[in-house]
């Protein structure tokens, strides 16, 4: 929900205050085959108001963020959806305390699959990888990180390393576009 807010942000550039009075819950609970426990639910919606507002009220921060991680790749240059998902990746892991590190990266990397180009996925999970594993990491991810293993990057589906993934960018591309 609030990627698809984000997404409808970042293209129309409509403000937030109408965006969120725009948007049919109903409708998206139907296209999404949301449980049905969940279906307009209120607190899903308002929760997911406040990610929007705190990733679009960060968003030069964030973009920062995801460009120190983005070997030759602008934020402007990523795919709408590659952005978006990791701008609220990025928002997460700085904001949500009580969210564990490996459930957003999870998610991220999840959406991006769903939303995103094929390469979408290992993209992101590059980026947030390195992030992850840097000196600029908050402590409970580096605390995550040290208590799942060996701290080695785990290989990719076509045997790539994350960090590969991260260089080449969504479209296989190490250009960037930059």
């Amino acid at each position: 929900m609030a990627l698809q807010m984000l997404y409808q942000h970042d293209q129309a550039g409509a403000p937030l205050s109408q965006l969120f009075r725009s948007f049919d819950l109903y409708l998206y609970a139907a296209e999404t085959a949301i449980d049905s426990r969940e279906r307009g639910s209120e607190k899903s919606f308002a929760y997911a108001q406040r990610l929007v507002q705190g990733v679009a009220g960060s968003s030069a921060e964030l973009d920062r963020l995801i460009e120190s991680q983005a070997e030759n790749w602008r934020v402007a240059r990523m795919p709408t959806v590659d952005r978006n998902v990791l701008r609220l990746a990025f928002w997460e892991l700085l904001n949500e305390a009580d969210v564990p590190p490996v459930v957003i990266v999870d998610e991220a990397i999840e959406l991006a699959k769903k939303f995103g180009s094929e390469r979408s996925g290992a993209f992101v999970n590059g980026l947030l990888d390195g992030y992850m594993r840097s000196a600029n990491a908050p402590r409970r991810i580096a605390r995550s990180e040290r208590a799942s293993g060996d701290g080695e990057p785990e290989p990719q589906a076509d045997g790539s390393s994350a960090a590969a993934s991260r260089r080449q960018g969504p479209a296989g591309r190490s250009d960037g576009g930059a």
